[in-house]
């Protein structure tokens, strides 16, 4: 590494880097169908959180033709202390946007989509419109394709911002806690914790059918406790499924790792969030929000038609 003069820094002045535990290490993406993926996405103009996120699973996702698309540009009006995506003034909102969307989606045959956004505070309703129209593209021109969205909080507009897209009708509306309140001001300054669980509470209140989901990153600094809390209150919230996986840091600059959480751990907090009663959980090291999206809707749909079948024979019996 060089200074500005052009000088080899010292080993001693290069920033520490953490080394990762054998179970988050994975393979590096060659395979023909993630980069068939990746050409559609260019060839679109459109973005993805699986690149800018640096993602871990790309490679596996890509590979089946899954890819997490983030709408409303790549550059964001908040400065996450543990995201990788860029900061700054967005561009212009891209109008072409939501047909290309549905297009790629039509392209790689998906029965599952995932659409996100980075965080639009220069918009006066936050982005809400884009997602509006992305999911009326993929309605109209992919029908049987379910649609998940992962929205930011859209701070200060959110009431008007939920109403408008739960009108439009995701089957899964997804908004990140991302971690434990303690820890907001220094890796979420721009949220609120209860905005946040609030935010989910009013999709819930519009349309009690749409899945909910939220999740947090482990190994920024939590304690146990903290995180059975979460569930709690996402519990509160009627949250339908909660994910939790190992943050690792992008670069430098970003938050660093307090601690690798081993495997057998996240199956202990994947079981106790069982146990409160979440229809869906995925908790292991690698799990991000989107990762293995399909499957797991198509098994909190299941688990919901049992839960209500249950429900009614039990009401039956008492009749």
């Amino acid at each position: 590494m060089n200074d500005l003069s052009g000088t080899p820094k010292p080993d001693s002045e290069r920033p520490a880097r953490q080394r990762k535990p054998d179970w988050i290490r994975v393979k590096a993406p060659v395979s023909k169908g993630y980069h068939e993926t990746r050409t559609l996405m260019r060839d679109l103009g459109l973005n993805t959180v699986c690149e800018e996120a640096a993602c871990p699973n790309i490679g596996e996702c890509w590979e089946k033709k899954h890819a997490t698309v983030m709408i409303l540009g790549d550059v964001c009006t908040r400065a996450c202390a543990f995201c990788n995506v860029k900061t700054g003034m967005p561009r212009i909102v891209d109008k072409m946007e939501p047909e290309n969307v549905a297009v790629a989606a039509g392209k790689m045959g998906l029965e599952h989509i995932v659409i996100t956004s980075v965080d639009r505070d220069d918009l006066p309703d936050g982005g809400a419109d884009q997602f509006v129209k992305v999911i009326k593209a993929l309605r109209r021109e992919t029908p049987d394709t379910t649609i998940e969205i992962l929205t930011p909080d859209f701070r200060g507009k959110m009431r008007a911002a939920v109403e408008a897209i739960c009108e439009a009708g995701p089957d899964v509306y997804n908004h990140n806690l991302e971690t434990v309140p303690r820890l907001y001001p220094t890796i979420r300054p721009g949220a609120r914790y209860y905005a946040s669980i609030r935010l989910l509470e009013e999709v819930k209140a519009h349309d009690p059918m749409i899945f909910t989901k939220s999740g947090i990153m482990l190994g920024l600094g939590e304690q146990r406790l903290e995180v059975h809390q979460v569930m709690d209150d996402m519990r509160s919230a009627d949250i339908d499924f909660m994910t939790m996986g190992q943050y690792l840091q992008p670069t430098p600059k970003h938050a660093k790792v307090e601690d690798f959480v081993t495997p057998k751990a996240f199956d202990a907090f994947g079981a106790i969030a069982r146990a409160k009663g979440f229809l869906q959980v995925a908790s292991s090291p690698l799990t991000r929000s989107s990762y293995h999206a399909g499957d797991d809707f198509a098994q909190m749909k299941a688990a919901r038609e049992a839960k209500l079948a249950k429900s009614g024979a039990r009401s039956g019996a008492g009749a």
